[in-house]
């Protein structure tokens, strides 16, 4: 894969903060770095925006990828994502926002191009800094809340002892699935990986 379209920016979802690290809101923040450690890139803050950013090449001589952490809470996301895009001149159809998603059961990962955001805040903000849905997205099942737990309340607790003992994996295919849009485009993966 050469690099002549240029970079990828991914941007993983989450809130800032010790307290927020292990809830299902901030699924997208575990994605984006295990993606830096296969990527051999380090987090750090960004001179010119409210964000974590760690950069490497997928794969010898493959494509740049620019993962990014906001370090707004969920709602101001778009902000620093937007920023970033034009420092680094990423179109918006080669940005990928992985996130939680209550509409699909815990266990799937899905990927889509476009679409609604299904009141999920840090997806909307994106919209809105970036003008456009147009980007692609990475869908991180958690399934709905139980019972009559409000869906606010349930994203921003931690993952049951049940699902954490697949997150590791969940997260690990999540990533799979990240570096098969950027290496394959998002049809064959989501051929690929929609079966499961």
């Amino acid at each position: 894969m050469t690099d002549e379209a240029g970079p990828w920016l991914v941007v993983g979802l989450g809130n800032p903060g010790r307290e927020y690290a292990g809830n299902r809101h901030n699924v997208g923040f575990m994605v984006a770095e295990l993606l830096a450690g296969r990527v051999g890139g380090k987090f750090g803050r960004h001179k010119r925006a409210v964000a974590e950013v760690a950069e490497g090449r997928l794969g010898f001589g493959g494509p740049k990828l620019v993962l990014v952490k906001p370090l707004t809470y969920m709602n101001l996301s778009g902000g620093p994502v937007a920023g970033l895009a034009q420092f680094h001149k990423i179109p918006p159809d080669r940005v990928i926002a992985v996130h939680d998603e209550l509409d699909i059961a815990y266990g799937q990962v899905r990927c889509k191009c476009g679409g609604g955001e299904g009141g999920h805040n840090g997806l909307r903000s994106m919209s809105k800094s970036l003008g456009t849905k147009d980007y692609v997205r990475v869908r991180f099942g958690i399934g709905r809340p139980p019972g009559r737990q409000d869906p606010a309340d349930y994203v921003l607790s931690d993952f049951s002892a049940a699902e954490r003992k697949e997150l590791d994996f969940l997260v690990d295919r999540a990533a799979d699935v990240v570096e098969s849009v950027i290496t394959r485009g998002v049809e064959p993966t989501q051929n690929l990986y929609h079966g499961g």
